[in-house]
């Protein structure tokens, strides 16, 4: 069954067209069924750490479009929540964690936990893969957690930031201490990624948001380093499941950052040129994005327009269209919908 779902085989290096396609944060606060159940689920931590409500938000999208990826509703931050590090997600705020700034707070990481804690959203993965089994058998279902790096600088900095200072610079004054929390990382994303393979996700990605604030020489050490270390015990495990990468804002890294990661398919911000990412990576390398989601809330002429030059650029090569970045909670739902007959049109 699975040589028939078209996003496996884009991510497996065959140019499908029209292309796969699906939306990043695509299962959320636009659709109107998502905020039911969020209403429902009480808190956000809540929602994603209850596998019946966080299934059916899962799949909500691939009801309403018929998506070729269906991608785990959860969130970036709940390795860090499952290793122990106390979080909470304020209205309006976003994600509050209680700050690491020393050893002792590092060093207090549960690295060992996150199989144990994080046991609801393997569950997630259980029933949702059988639901799309049951109901959605070219639904690809997609896995994910984000990057070492990334990750990190919430956990450093505490909370959000435009620049993550606290993070980056206990990078550069103390890399000794940044490289234990990194390494922690690195043991418990490659745990909760094999956890998920194992109940059923299909696809693997790792979002490292914040990779483009590195200079090259701190992007090698925080971000390809550990991103290729989780692909290979990946990849030793389970060498059949694809792994997308996501280095948002790379620009001219990607290409090492494709060879030495081991990525099979790397996803592009909206920043990036597709044609330049196409001769950056070799041919059998999927590429994925990159729509700007200001344009996917336009809709009507400026929608159609972007589309058709992702599409243009991307023919002939592995390919998965996507957004460039999460999808905005005001996009209207139509517009979704303008943007899928687009896409299944093959511009």
């Amino acid at each position: 069954m699975n040589d028939q779902k078209p996003l496996l085989r884009a991510l497996s290096g065959e140019a499908v067209w029209p292309p796969p396609m699906w939306l990043m944060r695509q299962a959320g606060r636009y659709l109107p069924e998502y905020r039911e159940v969020r209403a429902k689920a009480g808190g956000f931590i809540n929602l994603c750490t209850t596998p019946e409500l966080a299934a059916e938000v899962t799949i909500q999208p691939i009801r309403r479009y018929g998506m070729d990826g269906a991608i785990l509703f959860s969130d970036i931050l709940m390795v860090p929540w499952a290793m122990g590090q106390p979080l909470r997600f304020a209205e309006g705020e976003g994600p509050i964690l209680q700050p690491l700034r020393d050893a002792a707070a590092i060093n207090a990481l549960e690295v060992g936990a996150v199989r144990a804690r994080a046991a609801p959203i393997f569950e997630t993965v259980r029933q949702t893969r059988a639901i799309i089994d049951a109901h959605a058998q070219k639904t690809t279902l997609i896995g994910f957690a984000g990057s070492p790096f990334t990750v990190a600088c919430y956990m450093v900095e505490g909370h959000g930031s435009k620049d993550f200072h606290t993070a980056r610079g206990m990078a550069f004054e103390d890399p000794a201490l940044f490289g234990k929390l990194i390494r922690s990382l690195v043991e418990s994303t490659t745990e909760y990624l094999l956890a998920q393979a194992e109940a059923g996700a299909e696809a693997l990605m790792l979002f490292d948001s914040w990779a483009g604030m590195l200079p090259p020489s701190q992007f090698r050490r925080w971000v390809i380093e550990p991103t290729a270390t989780i692909v290979r015990s990946l990849k030793r495990l389970h060498p059949s499941i694809p792994v997308i990468g996501f280095p948002r804002l790379a620009g001219p890294m990607l290409g090492e950052y494709v060879v030495r990661t081991g990525v099979n398919t790397v996803a592009m911000d909206t920043a990036m040129d597709p044609k330049f990412a196409a001769g950056a990576v070799a041919p059998t390398i999927g590429l994925q994005g990159n729509l700007d989601p200001l344009a996917l809330i336009a809709g009507g002429a400026a929608l159609e327009s972007e589309t058709r030059q992702i599409l243009a650029a991307m023919r002939g090569r592995p390919f998965v269209f996507n957004l460039g970045h999460g999808i905005d909670k005001t996009t209207p739902v139509e517009h979704v919908a303008q943007l899928v007959r687009l896409v299944r049109s093959g511009g």
